[in-house]
């Protein structure tokens, strides 16, 4: 300890403050206290010290690495606070060093896995908002680095990695055995991160982020090259077998790279992004690398966004139908019409079936919209028949996803709907893909054949795309095959028509005709295809030549009007 006066000059100091300073202590007197703990190295701590002194603060107290008098660094606790004769302050210096080094201990233990002795998740994502947080400054190479010329890019690098088939080892062979092969991953991965001639002074943090999860984090990195030569790296280095104590075993990594700038990027997107691209990489094989895609993200998102708004969107009335005309090539007479859903989203406007059916159908809300498609398209056959009652009725075809067969009753729901609209059976086609059909049995079989008793017309939609096994058809309750477009697009004119696609169409036609069945042409779209595919004896197109798909209000205008170009 030692007295100060108000001007922050040593009055008197004790033998043990000399000795820990190295000094006598009466060598101390008339030296400027400050100077002896290095009080004014920070003008915050200057500045309550100078408070102290002037009497305007009761105390002060902070801590400071000081030489002791032996030559060794320690820590010490300094404490300022005024005597009860209000000249002089007390300074006293206490040595914290055993309880820094115990506090520096535990916090080893805190953040180091017990396992494989790497940063553990918390350490982890404290130097990750460090390197975030860190301004991109000039910064000076070392003159042992001067050949790598390291600098400071202001860029951050993640490799996200997990190990494939690590649980089915744990469960073999047990939790010893597997914490020894994480321990052995983990000084691998530290090799792979001290061999990148491109990493920092303080080298690359590897963690282990909890699991099977281990995390590479470059700081400063150069760019997508340097993280791909790491991901590379650690993919060989995994690939050599691993002998555990007798135990010899294989093991391959799923890696998900993300490579960007610090600026603007959290660690919450960084590792979003890196979760995100590590599941690409599990999803796309395992035993390799991904890096991070911009657009194929924004496209995940964009799916999870329209799976999460489906179900509310049936329910708001965002869905429209749209129709298309399946025209007679015979005399050009409209005979039905297509039903084809739109989905008018509030953020991602109008949206073709192709970028949400097979959501719905993953996420099972295709029953749901299959039914309000059912429902509303019957009920318009039924209206145009009504505003129309001496044309020709129109039948009106509809699209059924298999899984509306499996999780609804579909039987039921048709025989209601046909009920409640008052639409004719016979003015009901349903549209199945060629593989749904073909691969139908049991309960999905049953329901076609109940169906078609009904006098709904069964129609196989892209009919030669999938399993065309011909023999199959004479089993099934179908009436149309609907050819898919491919076929027809080779279909040109004379001198560029595509022979084999004609001889193959001619054989589907005969075949169908032959088993009592209508041939529907898909994507008709010039008037050389309409007349080739009448020739061979196709009985109904469908395509741009005709029209496309159009509001309910259009089909109206072409019931009873003059036919359309055949």
């Amino acid at each position: 300890m030692a007295l100060v006066d108000r001007d922050g000059v040593v009055v008197a100091a004790n033998d043990s403050l000399g000795a820990l300073l190295g000094t006598e202590a009466g060598a101390l007197r008339e030296r400027d206290a400050a100077d002896l703990v290095d009080l004014a190295s920070d003008g915050r701590t200057w500045h309550a010290y100078r408070e102290v002194l002037r009497g305007r603060r009761s105390c002060f107290r902070c801590t400071r690495r000081l030489k002791h008098g032996d030559g060794r660094s320690l820590w010490a606790e300094v404490t300022v606070s005024p005597v009860p004769d209000g000249r002089r302050v007390l300074l006293s210096i206490a040595d914290i060093s055993d309880r820094r080094e115990l506090q520096a201990r535990l916090r080893h233990l805190q953040m180091h896995d017990p396992v494989t002795r790497l940063p553990n998740r918390t350490l982890f994502f404290e130097r990750l908002a460090a390197a975030l947080e860190e301004p991109a400054a000039p910064w000076e190479p070392h003159e042992s680095h001067e050949s790598y010329g390291y600098a400071r890019t202001g860029r951050i690098g993640l490799c996200y990695l997990d190990l494939d088939g690590f649980k089915a080892i744990n469960d073999t062979l047990g939790h010893r055995v597997g914490d020894r092969l994480l321990a052995a991953v983990a000084r691998r991965l530290t090799e792979c991160a001290a061999g990148d001639g491109h990493a920092r002074g303080g080298g690359h943090l590897v963690a282990r982020l909890g699991g099977d999860e281990f995390a590479i984090l470059v700081e400063d990195s150069t760019g997508t090259e340097q993280l791909a030569d790491l991901a590379r790296s650690v993919l060989d280095a995994l690939q050599e077998p691993f002998d555990l104590a007798g135990q010899r075993l294989s093991v391959s990594a799923s890696i998900g790279v993300v490579e960007r700038s610090g600026r603007g990027t959290t660690a919450t997107a960084l590792m979003q992004a890196a979760d995100t691209t590590l599941y690409w990489a599990k999803a796309d094989g395992k035993a390799r690398w991904t890096l991070f895609d911009p657009e194929r993200n924004a496209h995940r998102m964009t799916r999870q966004a329209l799976s999460s708004t489906l179900r509310p969107a049936v329910e708001g009335g965002e869905f429209v139908l749209e129709y298309q005309p399946l025209v007679d090539l015979a005399d050009g007479a409209v005979r039905g019409v297509e039903a084809l859903v739109r989905w008018h989203h509030p953020q991602f406007g109008p949206l073709p079936p192709n970028r949400f059916i097979g959501i719905a159908e993953e996420d099972g809300s295709i029953v749901e919209l299959g039914r309000w498609i059912l429902r509303t398209a019957c009920r318009q056959a039924r209206q145009w028949q009504k505003d129309h009652p001496r044309e020709r009725p129109l039948f009106v075809s509809v699209n059924v996803a298999v899984r509306q067969v499996w999780d609804s009753d579909l039987v039921a729901d048709v025989a209601g709907i046909l009920a409640e609209t008052g639409l004719a059976p016979h003015l009901l086609q349903l549209e199945l893909t060629e593989s749904a059909v073909m691969g139908s049995a049991g309960r999905p079989l049953q329901a076609l054949q109940a169906l078609s008793d009904m006098g709904v017309r069964i129609a196989i939609d892209d009919f030669g795309t999938g399993y065309s096994n011909l023999a199959y058809l004479s089993r099934l309750p179908v009436s149309v095959l609907k050819l898919d477009g491919s076929f027809v697009r080779g279909f040109q004119d004379e001198e560029h028509a595509n022979a084999a696609d004609e001889l193959i169409v001619e054989a589907l036609v005969q075949l169908a005709h032959r088993l009592g069945l209508t041939v529907t042409a898909e994507c008709v779209e010039t008037a050389g295809q309409a007349s080739r595919l009448r020739r061979i004896g196709c009985d109904t197109g469908q395509g741009w030549l005709y029209s496309r798909a159009v509001a309910p209000e259009r089909i109206a205008e072409l019931i009873g009007a003059e036919p359309l170009p055949a």
